[in-house]
């Protein structure tokens, strides 16, 4: 004879209705217990006549529902995480299946199929973390590999790390976090992602990629928040050189990067906090974390692999993602009016010391310039004097002498024709140039002030500058 396994409450029931059936019970008592109708206890009833125990087994016993998820469909969402979109978060990894692939399905069920397999989310809550924390740590005493046990360290250190929550500000714009992070974001070499993003609404305002952590790569993240949003009112940074110099010896001007950035937010009227504890400006922190999770994939995806091509995909990116993440745009912004595209140019340049050499030329990155008028006529100064060259931000290069400005003008290494060899066509004028006004944010007597009141500044590089007013009063110009 089979034997018949019930469940608790399938027993329960069972119970009660043989009870009843063998002591012509009470139905009503019955019903009550069971808390059914007396019409159901008559149908119990009749079933267990009939039937006998197999009556109160469920129907849908050892059968699959009908919504359930297929064996080939979780073999697919595995195949698929482990092969195409491996380190995506499970919720992006969803957003991903829908996008890409036509399947809908939730988080919560992916979770589930891909635990199934040891694999759990990167955004994964405390509890699973502790579980792969114990993983980790009998792996590591397992391993006799040192660099093995440094990458676990770094992987148990990154499981703990935390960030403590506080305000957001209140305007947008009031706060602009803004950092660097060295990562494998995209190929197989690492590169720097720099990126802003507003404390208030969670928006990112900024990103650019570059090879390291440069004043470029600041400027140009700096250039995409005075252009499409206006002037902010503080950065939020960690204490880079970029931001800040405190070695005791310090470097030449253009190795200086604190006192250029430093400079061109003073004459935007920006101010610039800076700390050396990353989770004070959690809000970037927790920012690179997402990227990570979500933006490696997407590049990933889109067979991205230079620096340029990443660059072109911000652009549309960073929209989705404010989009999807940041909060509602009905904050007050304290943004101030855009600087014109002529100010930002000459705003966001790199400044350097240099002397005119014996052939009335300067030397600039291992090539040399004439400097030439509005008009494009030479101008010769003698030998030894001081100047300051200016690289604009799109990379045009002018020279600020007693307080001129001129452009610069590369002399190429070998004439492009012959005087002697080469038809001598009808003679060209000069092309006019444009000058910059002496308006211009780099202004000599404002930069030598913004260099006296840096503490890290070495006092030679400030004489040089005011040898220039003191010794060489007049243009000495000649030819």
């Amino acid at each position: 004879m089979k034997k018949v396994e019930l469940r608790l409450k399938e027993m329960d029931k069972y119970t009660i209705i043989k009870k009843l059936v063998e002591t012509d019970g009470n139905k009503d008592n019955a019903a009550l217990k069971l808390a059914c109708t007396r019409r159901t206890i008559n149908r119990l009833i009749l079933g267990y006549k009939h039937e006998g125990k197999d009556f109160f087994i469920h129907g849908n016993r050892n059968r699959k529902p009908k919504h359930s998820i297929s064996n080939e469909m979780k073999s697919n969402i595995i195949n698929l995480y482990e092969n195409k979109y491996y380190e995506a978060n499970f919720k992006h990894f969803t957003e991903l299946l829908e996008k890409f692939e036509n399947i809908i399905i939730s988080d919560s069920s992916v979770s589930k199929i891909l635990a199934e397999v040891n694999v759990i989310s990167p955004k994964a809550n405390r509890k699973t973390k502790k579980e792969l924390k114990k993983v980790l740590k009998k792996k590591k005493n397992n391993s006799k590999s040192i660099k093995e046990i440094k990458l676990i360290d770094k992987q148990i250190l990154a499981i703990d790390e935390a960030h403590p929550r506080r305000p957001r500000c209140a305007y947008f714009g009031e706060m602009i976090q803004m950092d660097a992070s060295d990562h494998v974001w995209f190929g197989s070499n690492k590169s720097q992602l720099h990126a802003a993003i507003d404390d208030a609404t969670g928006m990112i305002v900024g990103a650019y990629f570059d090879h390291q952590e440069t004043l470029n790569g600041y400027y140009n993240v700096l250039h995409q928040i005075l252009t499409n949003y206006g002037i902010p009112y503080m950065f939020y940074t960690d204490r880079r050189t970029v931001f800040e110099y405190k070695q005791k010896k310090s470097p030449n001007l253009e190795e200086d990067t604190f006192t250029q950035f430093g400079y061109a937010c003073k004459q935007l009227g920006i101010d610039i906090k800076t700390t050396s504890i990353p989770q004070a400006k959690g809000r970037v922190e927790r920012l690179f974390g997402t990227l990570q999770s979500r933006l490696i994939i997407d590049l990933r995806l889109k067979g991205i692999n230079t620096i340029s091509e990443a660059n072109i995909f911000l652009n549309s990116y960073i929209k989705e993602y404010n989009t999807k993440f940041a909060l509602p745009n009905n904050i007050k912004s304290v943004f101030e009016k855009q600087p014109t595209k002529e100010e930002l140019n000459l705003t966001l340049a790199v400044i350097a010391t240099r002397k005119i050499d014996k052939g009335h030329s300067i030397k600039f990155n291992n090539r040399y310039y004439k400097l030439i008028d509005e008009n494009g006529t030479p101008i010769f100064y003698h030998s030894g004097l001081k100047c300051v060259v200016i690289k604009a931000f799109d990379g045009n290069l002018y020279t600020a002498v007693n307080e001129r400005v001129y452009a610069l003008l590369e002399i190429p290494k070998h004439e492009h024709t012959s005087r002697n060899f080469d038809f001598k066509g009808i003679k060209k004028e000069p092309k006019k140039q444009h000058i910059p006004p002496m308006s211009h944010p780099w202004k000599k007597e404002s930069f030598d002030r913004h260099l006296k009141a840096q503490k890290h500044v070495d006092p030679g590089i400030y004489t040089e500058f005011i040898e220039i007013d003191d010794i060489y009063n007049s243009t000495h110009k000649y030819g």
